[in-house]
């Protein structure tokens, strides 16, 4: 665990964040900039910088899991008809957060290419409803 990792203090439970999926060897929230409605993080409870981080296949494999479930979750309280999984590197690569994490993005039919990672404002604003999709029904 890093002390200055926001994505440790989040798994933590010493920093707030919506939680759609939890579990021993990981956690899933949704992202606070969504690219589209229901843009969940799924990020192992162990710290990892990356991919290429000593211990990263295990952290990978520990956490499969908690991506199945998160992507099964999306599709059906969502209507997703199909998910897009990335993650990134380094700051080359995009990455801004170096604690390694996946991003999953709900996908209708039609939906326009990812070409960019601006955030989605509508999707923004209803964070809170689309928490509340997901979680119903949940301990």
């Amino acid at each position: 665990m890093s002390e200055s990792c926001i994505f440790c203090a989040i798994t933590a439970g010493r920093a707030s964040a919506r939680f759609v999926y939890e579990d021993d060897d990981a956690c899933a929230f949704l992202d606070i900039n969504p690219l589209r409605t229901g843009h969940t993080l799924v990020v192992p409870r162990r710290h990892v910088r990356d991919l290429t981080d000593e211990g990263a296949a295990e952290t990978i494999a520990s956490i499969g899991p908690a991506l199945q479930n998160t992507a099964r979750l999306l599709s059906t309280r969502l209507d997703a008809d199909g998910i897009s999984v990335l993650q990134a590197n380094g700051a080359a690569a995009g990455q801004t957060v170096f604690h390694l994490h996946f991003h999953l993005l709900p996908r209708p039919t039609g939906d326009s290419q990812l070409t960019d990672w601006t955030a989605d404002s509508k999707a923004r604003e209803t964070l809170d409803e689309t928490h509340h999709r997901l979680r119903a029904g949940t301990g």
